[in-house]
């Protein structure tokens, strides 16, 4: 159950955001900021390189970097095959995940990882791999990590990961310890995934495999920090796009649609974020194959109700069903053009007498437009969360 008065009770939020969530969702513009900075320090704005990779491999555990993997192949597109290396292992834990290059990998291939953690031993032996087949490494993880060291001596290249403001600060005390700067919690976190994705977004841009300037990133942040400003804890339920779409979601299942590559990638992330971070089930899928994979799921009534047909059944004991609620993330405004299934979806949604919700980001770039999405639908995520008691 959704308690919505806690979504209008911003120090009762503060109080139950044991891991700082809506914190780090507001200060995603300032650490793209950052990772920008931190790119710029590490030499990758002077790259000169001599042409593209033939692949690109991005490698890293958890949430976070399958989002960097799944936005980096969406914004390229078709100028290069990348290639997600999955890790194998016996559980999620930092020790006990292992990954391994494909048998074609060689000189021509740029490795990627990504991580927040950066004590990975499986991602250590990974990039002393690549190095032993000649292919470049790049890594994104927090400084003086095992990670971070191994990549250095084996002559890659090591991004320090853009920290929140907040474990920054700690990690200037004294002692200093790795705990400071990994206080992100869990890895699908807001914030966490353009720490790790904006400097090989600069990297990428010098490769010419993706258009991403400093001043495009400049911008992302610019309106990170707008849709932070919109749907912060002290704007008002009825005014805050992400706080409404929270408690339309409340008891529903969401059957999430998206229109166009990156409001694709949005709603996969999306999906994620919900189970990960609030522990709602969702389910994400492209127009127009998501008219043909949710039509029974519209059709079929609520989920996991009872025996309609038994009149002598327990209501009282009896769980509460859940309705499907179809919730639409478009790339470009509804005004923009050009073809588009979202009137036949709406007349599919309304015909079945479900629910709808719709988001649109406002004109820009495609990273912007991207990263509006991305924002609205992490607070969100992260109100539904803490407004539904999942707080740990």
């Amino acid at each position: 159950m959704l308690d919505e008065s806690l979504l209008d009770a911003p120090e009762a939020l503060a109080r139950a955001d044991l891991h700082d969530l809506l914190r780090g969702a507001a200060e995603a513009g300032a650490r793209v900021r950052t990772a920008v900075r931190h790119a710029t320090e590490s030499g990758l704005t002077e790259l000169k390189p001599d042409g593209r990779p033939r692949a690109v491999l991005i490698a890293g555990p958890g949430t976070a970097a399958t989002g960097v993997a799944d936005l980096i192949g969406t914004l390229a597109g078709t100028a290069c095959p990348v290639v997600r290396l999955a890790p194998t292992g016996v559980a999620p834990a930092a020790g006990a995940l292992r990954w391994a290059l494909p048998g074609w990998t060689g000189p021509v291939d740029l490795l990627l990882i990504v991580t927040p953690d950066g004590s990975e031993p499986g991602l250590t032996l990974l990039a002393e791999q690549a190095y032993r087949r000649g292919c470049t490494v790049v890594a994104v993880a927090p400084p003086r990590s095992p990670l971070a060291e191994s990549v250095e001596g084996s002559h890659g290249l090591t991004v320090p990961m853009a920290a929140s403001p907040v474990a920054y600060e700690a990690a200037q005390r004294e002692p200093f310890t790795q705990e400071d700067l990994s206080r992100e919690a869990p890895a699908t976190a807001p914030g966490t995934l353009w720490a790790l994705l904006t400097p090989l977004l600069v990297l990428l841009d010098r490769t010419g495999l993706i258009a991403a300037p400093v001043d495009t990133l400049q911008k992302v942040a610019d309106r990170l920090d707008s849709v932070a400003e919109r749907c912060g804890p002290a704007i008002a339920t009825y005014s805050n796009p992400a706080k409404t779409l929270a408690a339309e979601l409340s008891e529903t299942l969401p059957l999430i649609w998206s229109e166009g590559q990156s409001a694709g990638m949005a709603g996969r992330r999306f999906a994620a974020a919900l189970a990960e971070l609030a522990g709602h089930a969702a389910l994400a899928a492209e127009l127009p194959e998501a008219l043909a994979a949710h039509t029974t799921l519209l059709a079929g009534g609520p989920v996991g109700g009872g025996d309609g047909d038994d009149f002598f059944r327990d209501r009282v004991e009896e769980p509460a069903s859940l309705r499907a609620r179809v919730v639409l993330l478009r790339e470009h405004p509804a005004d923009a053009g050009g073809l588009t299934a979202a009137p036949t979806a709406r007349e599919l949604v309304h015909s079945h007498d479900t629910a709808l919700s719709e988001l649109e980001p406002a004109d820009g770039g495609d990273l912007e437009r991207l990263a509006e999405l991305i924002a609205i639908t992490d607070f969100a995520a992260v109100y539904l969360a803490l407004a539904s008691g999942d707080r740990s």
